[in-house]
């Protein structure tokens, strides 16, 4: 019989990966909902104060305006029907209301390296996961299965502490097929594109000028397109650009994947865009491993993440929920001070 899912979005990648594994659950009842939080986190939402991340701002307006633009059916914060399973966009928040309810994960793209923030959790865990932003991403072990974009993610993410059994290497919606992407209606082509990242918006150092003039250096010369992130202060960032390449295109919409496919570098700080210029054998300037994002690269499958993730959904599902708590069990972390006693 149809059952309820709820698929929670955050960012519009992570609205069209949820949409893209629901299409292949259209049998059952499937809710849409922007990302959202409880407590302290909900009020300071709601008054504006996360307005550079998931909880508001841009992310926020371009999730509703997805939802409405493809008539899905919205449920905001999931509180209007009683839910069989629950799939995400993000684990650095476990809302309440989805606690002890079938779920799946699904990675949204390239994770933050683990910096001071994300050391300062491991060794006080009680803290928030989102204080590391990405770095923490499936490090709540509050889901069934957490689906991620590659062997080499997968490894990455047992390093971190994953239990091996609960990971399925499915690929993920929108990075699983980057070559259709060379086929696109933008209308510019043989530029370098630089795409930024919002380090200041979400309260990490960013010399960002020194970052531009090297971009400026490296073009020699050639067009120049900059694509800022959807939570940048765009006034701030135009500005900056401006100072010193008058004559660069700033752009603060579009789909980055065809852009970086119709220019000739790219150049990025910390981007999962970065896997796409690497695939389609862009010159590519990072802040980033290359190598290492090589073995990270999402897997190319033809663009069938969607319904692998869709599968594995389908069998969560029909699992009966006594089954799944004695599975749980196996993998339900002991307290610090029991595991450093045995």
């Amino acid at each position: 019989m149809p059952q309820n899912i709820l698929f929670i979005c955050g960012s519009l990648n992570q609205t069209t990966q949820m949409h893209a594994v629901a299409q292949h659950l259209n049998d059952h009842h499937c809710y849409f909902t922007p990302y959202y939080a409880d407590g302290i986190e909900h009020l300071a939402a709601k008054a504006g104060l996360l307005d550079f991340c998931v909880l508001g701002g841009r992310h926020r307006r371009d999730t509703l305006q997805y939802l409405a633009d493809n008539k899905l059916p919205m449920d905001e914060r999931g509180e209007g029907r009683k839910y069989d399973m629950v799939i995400t966009s993000s684990d650095l928040i476990i809302q309440n209301n989805i606690r002890g309810k079938r779920l799946i994960l699904v990675q949204e793209g390239i994770t933050e390296p683990e910096g001071k923030l994300y050391r300062l959790w491991k060794l006080f865990p009680f803290l928030p996961r989102y204080i590391a932003n990405t770095a923490t991403n499936g490090l709540s072990n509050a889901y069934d299965i957490f689906c991620v974009a590659s062997e080499g993610y997968r490894d990455h993410f047992i390093r971190k502490g994953v239990p091996p059994e609960k990971i399925a290497v499915t690929g993920i919606p929108n990075f699983d097929n980057l070559q259709r992407h060379l086929k696109n209606d933008f209308p510019y082509r043989d530029f370098v594109l630089v795409a930024t990242t919002p380090y200041r918006e979400t309260y990490r150092g960013d010399d960002r000028m020194t970052f531009l003039r090297r971009c400026v250096q490296a073009a020699e010369g050639r067009p120049m397109i900059f694509k800022l992130h959807p939570t940048e202060n765009v006034e701030r960032a135009t500005r900056e650009i401006k100072s010193v390449a008058p004559n660069a295109l700033v752009l603060t919409h579009g789909n980055v994947n065809d852009m970086i496919a119709n220019a000739s570098m790219v150049m990025t700080q910390q981007s999962t865009c970065t896997f796409v210029s690497l695939a389609l054998g862009k010159e590519t300037y990072t802040y980033l491993d290359k190598d290492e994002l090589r073995r990270l690269m999402p897997i190319q499958n033809g663009g069938v993440s969607g319904e692998r993730i869709a599968r594995i959904a389908r069998r969560l599902l029909h699992t009966p929920m006594h089954v799944l708590e004695q599975i749980r069990k196996r993998y339900r972390p002991r307290p610090r001070w029991e595991a450093d006693t045995i």
